[in-house]
């Protein structure tokens, strides 16, 4: 073995361990589409339709950032065993057309509605919490990349046992549980908004709050 083989052994093991961690993460992501799925096509519900459809996107879009990083490593030269990867990218192709399917079945009911004249007016309550579900689902996606981004960087740091664990290190847990709470948090509004217990209005009173928080822990 040569002197620099340790090092690609080591750089090649972190990139075995990022890939599987993507790997798995596919997993769970297509696990959480299904059944998301079954449930926009088991509820006779509109607004309960509506609101798994837009978790649904919200489920595509993250799988789809996985399937641009797996594209990327297919095409490495560094990567020798590419099964794992072409199949996890076949699985991911094949949630997007069941999405494509879902969203065209969505637009052709609201079309043939209005064509029919029975397109119902929408209630001004309806559509304002709509808004603020969207808004909040999609906050909720910004805190969960930002989580994978910072999960992706804390796996990249190593230290000695013994030593002092570095600065980043310890701001990155803390941002993650930091964030994880809020999503908590966040998901119980979601709740309590869709059983009207809360209003838009009283959860728009946070928007620039979360909207700052968002931001500043780019």
């Amino acid at each position: 073995r040569t002197a620099g083989a340790p090092d690609a052994m080591g750089a090649s093991r972190k990139l075995q361990d990022e890939i599987d961690r993507v790997l798995k993460k596919v997993q769970e992501g297509v696990d959480v589409f299904d059944s998301i799925w079954n449930k926009v096509y088991d509820t006779e519900n509109a607004n309960q339709k509506e609101k798994f459809e837009a978790d649904l996107k919200k489920e595509i879009k993250k799988l789809q950032r996985y399937r641009d990083q797996i594209k990327t490593w297919i095409q490495s030269s560094e990567i020798k065993d590419k099964k794992a990867l072409m199949d996890a990218r076949k699985q991911i192709e094949r949630e997007m057309e069941r999405f494509k399917v879902c969203e065209k079945e969505t637009k052709t009911k609201a079309f043939s509605k209005e064509g029919l004249g029975q397109q119902p007016k929408t209630d001004p309550r309806e559509k304002a919490k709509a808004e603020t579900r969207d808004w909040l689902n999609s906050v909720v996606s910004d805190l969960e990349n930002q989580i994978d981004n910072f999960e992706a960087e804390l796996e990249g740091l190593s230290f000695k046992k013994g030593k002092q664990r570095p600065p980043r290190l310890v701001h990155l847990e803390k941002s993650i549980t930091r964030h994880k709470a809020h999503i908590k948090k966040l998901e119980s509004i979601l709740r309590l908004l869709d059983n009207d217990e809360l209003s838009p209005e009283q959860v728009n009173d946070v928007k620039d709050f979360l909207e700052d928080y968002v931001e500043r822990n780019q």
